[in-house]
């Protein structure tokens, strides 16, 4: 009774680790790609304020036009997009976003270059639309920054699109001005469609964002997705944006109002005044900096672990090939003798063997006692 896309999908590789976790007792997890911040309460406010007055039903399709226009504000001021409000779509989460992107896209047997490791939903989604994920591999020596050279390696008559996040997950990197140029060339040259995952742009604490929508010749071949869920501590409210311009955003619009009809109504009210709370992100990614530096000194102080410097996102991806141990048997040495849960880096591509993910959205006490508990394992 199954699709056949349906049983050539793989579950989750992440959700096997923390279930494997939850089976232990007293577990310091560093597996969960969350801020452990409350979302502002001006946000919350807004959304209680809206239920109140009774804005608790459908909005167009394509969202709140008040919403959509202080979108495009931000798109202008910060990323150098020009974009009106029919360009962009309010999507539930950027995780939709990304489907209904894909969905747009792809026909069957369509190719997409993904810089591998990449963040797990890249790959099942594009099967599921019909698509055949190509990964294209990405090493620390260059701080994981896919390169042009890389992805013309990957390149056949079947590529239809780039799909990357910057910053990544789960690396951390940051596709750098020249990085972003050069693949801004090889898509226009190439014809190809680029679906950017800006969802981190908030929290880079070493070099700049570029988006590489602004780029020339890129703006009518890119999808730029975004959302409110790690830079306003949002992620169970379910907010994001599609932005793209001509037949690519009039393809979205039409698969999104069949699939969705439209994201959450309070939480699009709350998203309001989530431009206003500048102050309170800054106050976050300072914290977050201090974590990032406390943890990856912490992990290259532990015997078989080296871990390089991640520039964005909320993640460190060290280094665990000098344990011996492939990431599957690290994780699993992990949960079991120092009750600390990672995620094993093959569940993000080929390229992410060798590495663990660890996240440092949780709370300084939380990684101490995580890195003392992995030192008394492996020193």
């Amino acid at each position: 009774m199954i699709s056949k896309r349906a049983r050539a999908v793989p579950p989750s590789g992440i959700r096997k680790y923390f279930d494997m976790a939850s089976r232990e007792k007293d577990i310091v997890s560093l597996g969960v790609g969350e801020p452990d911040f409350d979302t502002p309460y001006e946000i919350k406010n807004k959304a209680i304020e809206s239920i109140e007055l009774n804005r608790t039903h459908y909005t167009s399709n394509a969202g709140l036009l008040e919403l959509r226009e202080r979108i495009c504000k931000k798109l202008k001021g910060d990323n150098k997009i020009d974009a009106a409000p029919d360009d962009v779509i309010i999507t539930s989460g950027s995780s939709e976003g990304l489907d209904v992107a894909l969905r747009a896209v792809l026909d069957d047997g369509d190719e997409v270059l993904i810089p591998d490791p990449a963040y797990v939903a890249y790959g099942p989604l594009s099967q599921l639309a019909g698509g055949k994920p190509v990964f294209v591999p990405t090493s620390e020596k260059n701080d994981f920054r896919v390169q042009v050279p890389d992805l013309k390696k990957k390149l056949t008559k079947k590529t239809k699109a780039i799909l990357f996040c910057s910053p990544n997950n789960p690396t951390g990197s940051v596709l750098e001005k020249e990085d972003l140029k050069s693949i801004a060339e090889f898509a226009v040259e190439n014809d190809l469609v680029v679906i950017s995952d800006e969802i981190y742009e908030r929290l880079i604490y070493e070099g700049e964002h570029y988006s590489i929508g602004s780029f020339k010749g890129m703006a009518e071949r890119t999808i730029t997705l975004n959302g409110f869920s790690k830079a306003y501590a949002s992620t169970g409210w379910r907010v994001g944006y599609a932005v793209a311009k001509g037949e690519l955003i009039d393809a979205i619009y039409k698969i999104h109002q069949y699939c969705m009809l439209c994201a959450p109504t309070p939480s699009q009210h709350a998203m309001m005044v989530a431009f206003d709370q500048e102050d309170i992100v800054k106050e976050m990614i300072k914290i977050y900096d201090a974590r990032r530096r406390l943890l990856v000194k912490g992990l290259n102080e532990i015997s078989g672990i080296r871990c390089h410097m991640p520039k964005g996102a909320f993640y460190a991806f060290p280094n665990i090939s000098g344990t011996g141990l492939s990431s599957e048997k690290f994780t699993e040495k992990l949960i079991k003798e120092a009750k600390v849960a990672v995620v094993p880096g093959c569940v993000f591509g080929p390229s992410g063997e060798g590495h663990i993910r660890c996240s440092y959205s949780v709370s300084t006490d939380t990684i101490t006692e995580a890195l003392d508990r992995i030192g008394k394992v492996f020193n």
